[in-house]
């Protein structure tokens, strides 16, 4: 079948092709070939995830390898090992089985007769993570990779923890991949056996809340398959893609500064989308952008992508603040090399409630002798206009107006500013602080307030005080003993307009964003020991030399009829009679049917974080989810929910699965855990 007849390639698509394993088992995959290539071998480009290439991605598939395979590459979609159409279970992400399995499907690419030996590997999010972790394993046919959405550090740099913090992102992915996991595979694809392995997923694929919860320091279990524990293991070039909204740009920046191959980064405003498809706009024609460097790097073209500044970012310009953005004004810039010789650290003491912005800015300066304390111990209020840990671009899911969360922080504000400032890099701040409980955390928020107060979240970070000095080895704080804390901020880069203030807020809770400390901690905060840096950005040569991104393009879009929409919300629901307050988080995408195959497909998550007064022991999040497929005679549903509680010593976890077939369960578990809390 022809996809689009303007495209240079004719292209044939193979619904199923089973690639063999090392062990006998098979990975379902869909392949787009070019018709040319069975006469002319092309290179191959691989994408490798578990979130099923026969549905639930087969539109934004179709969108990508359709395009890039009328243009002369033979894309291939892989359902991971335990997914899809695959065979097996899956027990957890990024193992040492998933990464072998996938260098075998690349030796086996590269043997095929349309192939001509080059592949490349692409994807976002999972699959940006497992193509720098297939690429540090180095399977001599895989020539160059594009990691979009991922992480060099699964442990403090992931959905999981953040500045030795839990995150509430932990209970949402862990929800995602319960529902995922539980999924059969289609019995036009795997035949009669689509039964057995639905059932085998369902009893052994495994709550992984519990492991994600059981490894609450930095361990082997997270550094395995960090690709920061040796960038040298990397070998093949690199594209690193982010957006500001997402929740893995840093990554982009490291990557940059620590691989030693051929590499480039680029970061728009984008939450967590293919950047041809990115929310909040400017999109971008990320799809030639891609063309560009595989041509460059399998199949030996100049294209000028390399002659183009290593790193290019949006510099996004002050915008009021908002749960949802539809675009983000701003400006593309370039750097030839990160660290920049355009970016300078610039340390700004803070006085109480102030951030000297004026004369001896420039350096450490000296403590004045008469150092007072400020308190802070902050109500579970703060957080709840956080937004979340990564915008998936179901908003309104950004952070709002950042003047209610102020209320119950500490803030320290700069005088107007004379001129504009720019930064680009991650912020810092230096606080010395003490605390009255053993175990606490401090949130810090870098925000643009213009001149009518409004107050728009740039940037912020987590600090586990436990953590202060190691995230493998945490210890307890010592009561009102004085320590010097470091906490970075998320890389951002942004202009503040002259007329406008700096602000950082700094709050002892961020609920639901991150889970509460056991139990109330007031910490005080000495500000003439305390500094904010910054990474201010004066415009280089490179600026000049960026070419214009062309408008987004992909493939026709695939034919689905929609019988109900999606809904995406979030919902504050605060009861002033029990003082209960609840953030409920509605994800609905719908129910449709997909024409090319006939599958109707119906998804929801629904999600409800809790708290009463200001007991930290109440903190609570509960997930459902519904997923249902439906075909002739092939009905089935799968309802997962799970509720993560705590108290002062541990978490509780209870977790059920009902899988049903045309409306009779047919399978039912539970899973009740409980994990002791490590200073967490």
């Amino acid at each position: 079948m022809s996809v689009m007849d303007s495209f240079p390639y004719q292209v044939r698509e193979i619904e199923n092709v089973f690639i063999p394993m090392r062990d006998g088992a098979q990975l379902a995959a869909r392949i787009w070939l070019p018709e040319e290539a069975e006469r002319a071998p092309m290179p191959a480009i691989l994408e490798y995830i578990p979130y099923r290439k026969r549905d639930i991605t087969r539109a934004r598939d179709n969108a990508n390898h359709a395009y890039m395979a009328g243009h002369g590459y033979v894309c291939v979609r892989v359902d991971m090992r335990g997914s899809g159409d695959s065979d097996g279970v899956v027990t957890d992400e990024y193992t040492q089985q998933e990464q072998e399995d996938a260098v075998d499907a690349i030796a086996w690419l590269a043997e095929q007769s349309w192939c001509d030996g080059n592949v490349g590997m692409m994807g976002i999010s999972w699959g940006g993570f497992n193509s720098l972790q297939v690429a540090a394993r180095r399977p001599p046919a895989l020539k160059a990779i594009i990691s979009i959405c991922s992480s060099d550090d699964l442990y403090a740099d992931n959905m999981h923890y953040m500045g030795g913090c839990l995150l509430g992102d932990n209970l949402s992915e862990a929800t995602v991949m319960f529902a995922f996991n539980s999924l059969p595979p289609d019995p036009q694809i795997v035949g009669n056996r689509w039964r057995d392995m639905w059932f085998d997923r369902m009893e052994n694929s495994g709550l992984w809340l519990e492991p994600w919860l059981e490894h609450q320091r930095r361990s082997a279990y997270w550094t395995t398959s960090s690709v920061n524990e040796n960038y040298a293991a990397i070998q093949c070039p690199v594209y690193a893609i982010g957006g500001w909204a997402d929740g893995f740009t840093n990554t982009v920046l490291r990557l940059m500064q620590h691989l030693e191959v051929p590499r480039k980064g680029l970061i728009g405003p984008w939450g967590h989308k293919y950047p041809h498809q990115g929310l909040p706009g400017p999109a971008i024609g990320f799809l030639q952008e891609a063309l560009r460097w595989w041509d460059h790097w399998l199949k030996g073209r100049e294209t000028g992508i390399m002659d183009e500044p290593m790193l290019r970012a949006w510099q996004q310009d002050s915008v009021p603040p908002d749960t949802s953005y539809e675009e983000r004004p701003g400006r593309w810039i370039g750097e030839s090399a990160w660290p920049s010789a355009n970016v300078s650290q610039r340390r700004y003491r803070l006085g109480p409630y102030t951030i000297h912005m004026g004369e001896g800015h420039g350096g450490p300066h000296q403590r004045n002798g008469q150092e007072s304390a400020l308190a802070l111990q902050s109500p579970l209020s703060v957080g709840l206009a956080a937004g979340k840990w990564c915008s998936y671009a179901a908003t309104p899911d950004l952070p709002g107006d950042q003047r209610e969360e102020d209320g119950g922080s500490l803030i320290f504000s700069s005088r107007e500013l004379a001129e504009p400032v720019d930064i680009f890099g991650m912020p810092e701040i230096e606080l010395e602080i003490s605390s009255h409980k053993p175990q606490a955390m401090l949130a810090v928020r870098l925000s643009d307030v213009a001149p009518d107060g409004k107050s728009t979240r740039v940037t912020y970070g987590l600090l586990n005080l436990s953590h202060r000095d190691s995230d493998a080895n945490p210890e307890p704080l010592v009561p009102h003993r004085r320590y010097r804390v470091r906490i970075p901020m998320n890389g951002i880069a942004q202009r503040f307009p002259a007329g406008h203030q700096l602000r950082v807020s700094v709050s002892t809770s961020y609920w639901p964003l991150a889970w509460l400390p056991p139990e109330p901690a007031q910490v005080d905060i000495y500000p003439d020991g305390s500094e904010l840096i910054l990474p201010e950005r004066t415009p280089g040569e490179e600026d000049r030399r960026l070419p214009e991104f062309d408008e987004p393009e992909e493939a026709p879009p695939l034919k689905v009829h929609t019988y109900a929409a999606s809904e995406h919300n979030w919902l504050l629901h605060r009861d002033l009679a029990s003082k209960e307050s609840t953030l409920e988080v509605i994800n609905d995408q719908g129910h449709f049917r997909i024409e090319d195959i006939g599958t109707e497909v119906r998804r929801s998550t629904r999600e409800w974080y809790s708290t009463f007064n200001d007991d930290f022991t109440s903190a609570r999040g509960e997930t459902y989810t519904e997923r249902a497929f439906k075909r002739d005679d092939w009905n089935v549903e799968v309802y997962t929910r799970t509720v993560l509680s705590c108290d002062e010593s541990n978490f509780y976890i209870h977790a059920q699965l009902d899988g049903y077939e045309d409306d009779y369960r047919v399978f039912s578990k539970n899973w009740e855990k409980v994990i002791p809390r490590d200073h967490m």
